[in-house]
């Protein structure tokens, strides 16, 4: 079975073909890197974390690039308002490049507490100022793009296809909804592709136009382009992006080089917090540290991949806490195929049955994330595996053999793909800490029973900070080295 994407742009589920053989690649929106990263973020990128991750396990060369944009973005996702950046170093009073560190350093942290490897590279929009404006020349020159007191345009109605990814055609589109209306425009719909500064803008660079700096949308097109062609395998990012942003992309890409943009369009849906949308604005936006400091990263990922990234995840705590106990069991099942592959008998006599089961669950998982990454089934077949393996363990007639194929098993799909097992470590605490913990957890318990929350949430961020991470789970608390 071949890998299956639902495709964006043909709204189908489609059969996966590389533009080269064996090879892929593929370009993910990253961050605007101007506040910290929240769960919505984490839900994105653990997405195409999963998405490089299978496409490599399937025997492909992935080049997987994720742009920092570090400028240009404004805040209100158009044309108009300051640049995001920008407005958080004036309240802040510092310099936007102590703003661009400080949040980049802080992403990266977060997404590797988080179980995700970093993308082939990173490509910041600040660093391919000259490609943009060599872009934007061409636009100009085709008759895509035009000029207006320092600020440059690209003419929607000049690429009869726009409104092909989202569905928002132009005769649609009405003045000042969804675009803002800016009388420079020659129409509404028209978007920067370059902005002149005002005086006291700190982010700028000499153009042919102006001092200025470059439009949200161009920065994208032109570093996917210089990274992987001109037609590329796969462009991923939030549902959020799909208009302008990604519409914006494939306007200027497509005008400029007569080839399809890319060949598949995959967007992670959003999250939402007891059924609304999560939003800065909203003021109900979860940041990955916040969660990492209750939370263990393995049930943070299960609870995003129990949903598949097209439909949208609603966040509470209690459904983290729900997928603690299957971490927790998943767990248990990899510590006892240790100590049966460290100790047991060389051979059982269920190993055979216990090889079909690996056999079977490898497949049908693997089969699973060729239809369209379904990692809620890819779970579901690994917490139903658990269940077979540990009536087969709890008999007895299980030797290395059998243990291994368990260990195998693991290692490959919860955690070198999913990244929802616990790493296995021998204990090393040199006494006993299970009675010790048994009584800490009891107490932290009744602190909670008597609504004395700042005691209990002390006693678990004091355990983390010795290493100890305590899990809230529907079935109580439980404990492990952090």
């Amino acid at each position: 079975m071949s890998l299956k994407l639902y495709n964006s742009m043909s709204r189908e589920i489609e059969e996966f073909k590389p533009v080269k053989e064996g090879h892929v690649g593929m370009y993910v929106c990253g961050p605007t890197v101007y506040g910290p990263p929240h769960l919505g973020h984490a839900k994105s990128y653990i997405t195409f974390d999963i998405l490089a991750k299978f496409l490599r396990i399937s025997g492909y060369n992935v080049r997987y690039v994720q742009n920092i944009t570090d400028v240009g973005h404004l805040t209100d996702d158009a044309d108009e308002g300051e640049d995001k950046i920008e407005r958080q170093a004036r309240i802040d009073m510092v310099h936007p490049w102590e703003i661009v560190d400080k949040w980049t350093r802080q992403y990266m942290l977060d997404m590797e507490r988080l179980g995700i490897a970093h993308p082939s590279f990173y490509v910041r929009a600040s660093q391919h100022i000259p490609e943009q404006i060599h872009a934007i020349k061409e636009l100009i020159d085709a008759g895509h793009a035009y000029e207006i007191n320092g600020s440059v345009y690209y003419s929607v109605e000049s690429f009869p296809e726009y409104g092909k990814l989202s569905g928002n055609k132009l005769e649609e589109q009405k003045d000042g909804v969804r675009i803002s209306v800016n009388t420079d425009k020659k129409h509404p719909g028209d978007f920067a592709l370059w902005k002149k500064a005002e005086p006291e803008h700190i982010l700028k660079w000499d153009s042919p136009w102006s001092k200025g700096y470059p439009g949200w949308h161009i920065e994208c097109s032109v570093m996917a382009n210089k990274y992987l062609g001109i037609n590329f395998d796969i462009h991923g990012g939030g549902l959020e992006n799909k208009f302008p942003h990604h519409e914006c992309e494939i306007a200027q890409s497509e005008a400029i080089h007569k080839v399809p943009f890319c060949n598949y369009w995959v967007h992670n849906n959003m999250i939402t917090v007891d059924g609304i949308k999560m939003g800065k604005s909203l003021g109900n936006f979860i940041t990955c540290e916040d969660l990492l400091s209750r939370h263990s990263k393995q049930a943070i990922r299960a609870f995003l991949l129990s949903t598949h990234y097209s439909s949208p995840s609603n966040y509470t705590e209690e459904a983290i806490e729900g997928m603690a106990t299957g971490v927790a069991r998943l767990d248990h099942l990899n510590r006892r195929a240790h100590e049966i592959a460290a100790q047991g008998k060389e051979e059982g006599s269920g190993d055979k049955n216990l090889l079909e089961i690996c056999e079977k669950a490898d497949k049908d998982i693997n089969d699973c994330m060729n239809n369209n990454l379904d990692t809620p089934g890819s779970i579901a077949i690994l917490y139903s595996c658990t269940s077979e393996v540990n009536k087969l363990f709890d008999g007895g007639q299980i030797g290395k053999k059998g243990a291994v194929a368990v260990i195998s098993l693991l290692e490959k799909w919860a955690d070198g793909l999913l990244g929802i097992l616990p790493a296995y470590e021998e204990e090393s605490y040199g006494v006993d800490l299970e009675p010790i913990m048994s009584l800490v957890l009891d107490i932290r318990s009744e602190m909670k029973k008597n609504k004395n929350y700042a005691v209990a949430d002390k006693i678990r961020d004091e355990l983390h900070k010795a290493g100890i991470l305590v899990e809230d789970t529907k079935d109580g608390a439980r404990w492990r080295k952090a």
